[in-house]
């Protein structure tokens, strides 16, 4: 039987990052057309409530934007239609020329959603879809707060939608609204043909279509894969699609099976174009970046922890006796290397960041460069959060 060739895992670790936009200098104006490449590079930025120092999105930006600045957002992405607010695999901004393989995933949860939703969404959802139609179309963009002033808002938890709120999610995720801008985090939705450019809304590629262009931007994007990593990377071709468009690519000659050694020295068989294995990988710069949890080099935690070798699980759900780190701790990346991580959170209030404790990770020495490194890492972080001042639990970390 013919061996796999192998990738070993430092040059793996190089392209996995080049294709995450983390293996070049986090340089670039970090707006207007600079922001919308970023997140076409990309293909979709994670989109997140938690707020301990910037949202998700803030920071997965900043991360590759030394420059990004939170009020870059909107006139990038929203005003001047840049990017569309949909699911991959949670909600995320994704960008609008992606817009039209989004039809099928729409139809999908038309018949997915109701069916699911009438089990655990309060009753008579459905009934309030033309309502809710007409009061767009009539008055313009609204949020949930603005709808069903008569129904019962209860107190079971955010999850516990009122109908209304529950008809607006279900008509984004459908296709019938989407997202137009945000204030805060509060989505505010209108008909999605006052949304859409015309050259996406009107596209309609078919499925074998949106399949094909799903399973080779996924590969493209995270560079090497099994058929279910490119499954899950948009979640719009089921593993069964990808298993199949990876054997027709493969005897096609188009994609290489071979193995990628892990940062334990396991190796576990995948796919990726031809070139990868003589491609010489770009060598990330050896600046310390704050990563946010959901970053897209991250989000895959078992394949993070394969190529890495750093074991993150976030512990927001987790009682706080049990905690191991923290609620909300953010992994720290040097280089091609994951160094540690790091619990911290902004006080707006005193425009103060407030690091509470920092772990490296084992055989990692924090030694005076490496911490100057970790405070500029820090400095960035608060001026990206307009945070003043900076205060440390630890007197090692000054």
């Amino acid at each position: 039987m013919t061996s796999l060739p192998v990738l070993p895992n430092a040059v793996a670790r190089r392209h996995f990052l080049d294709r995450h936009g983390l293996a070049r200098r986090p340089s670039g104006t970090g707006h207007s057309a600079d922001l919308r490449a970023v997140v076409d590079q990309l293909g979709f930025v994670q989109l997140d409530s938690i707020n301990t120092v910037a949202r998700a999105h803030h920071m997965i930006l900043h991360a590759r934007r030394q420059q990004y600045r939170q009020p870059a957002l909107a006139p990038a992405l929203y005003s001047n239609r840049g990017a569309f607010e949909h699911w991959t695999h949670d909600a995320s901004l994704i960008s609008m020329q992606f817009f039209p393989h989004w039809r099928h995933q729409m139809a999908r949860d038309a018949v997915k959603l109701q069916n699911q939703w009438k089990n655990w969404r309060r009753e008579g959802f459905e009934q309030k879809f033309d309502a809710v139609l007409r009061r767009i179309s009539d008055h313009g963009p609204v949020c949930s707060a603005e709808v069903g002033a008569d129904e019962a808002r209860s107190s079971g938890g955010w999850w516990d939608w009122h109908p209304s709120k529950t008809a607006l999610e279900y008509l984004w995720r459908t296709g019938e609204l989407s997202v137009c801008h945000r204030q805060g985090f509060r989505k505010y939705y209108d008909l999605t043909e006052r949304v859409i450019p015309p050259e996406q809304l009107n596209a309609r590629p078919p499925l074998e279509e949106t399949i094909d262009w799903a399973c080779n931007s996924a590969l493209d994007r995270l560079g090497f894969a099994t058929s279910t990593e490119i499954a899950d990377f948009w979640a719009l071709a089921t593993k069964a699609e990808a298993k199949a468009w990876c054997v027709q690519e493969q005897a096609a000659g188009r994609i290489v099976a071979l193995e990628i050694k892990a940062a334990d020295g396991s190796k576990r068989a995948s796919f990726a174009r031809p070139d990868l294995l003589d491609a010489p990988p770009a060598e990330p710069p050896g600046l310390i970046r704050i990563l946010s949890p959901f970053d897209p080099a991250l989000r895959d935690r078992n394949r993070a922890e394969r190529l890495f070798g750093f074991h993150y699980r976030i512990e927001i759900f987790v009682p706080e006796a049990k905690r191991k780190y923290g609620y909300y701790v953010f992994p720290v990346m040097e280089g091609a290397n994951i160094i540690g991580r790091i619990d911290m959170a902004c006080d707006s209030k005193t425009a103060t960041l407030h690091v509470r404790a920092f772990w490296s990770e084992p055989r990692v020495r924090m030694g005076k460069a490496r911490l100057a490194k970790l405070n500029t890492a820090l400095e960035r972080s608060a001026r990206l959060a307009e945070a003043t001042q900076i205060t440390f639990e630890k007197d090692w970390l000054r």
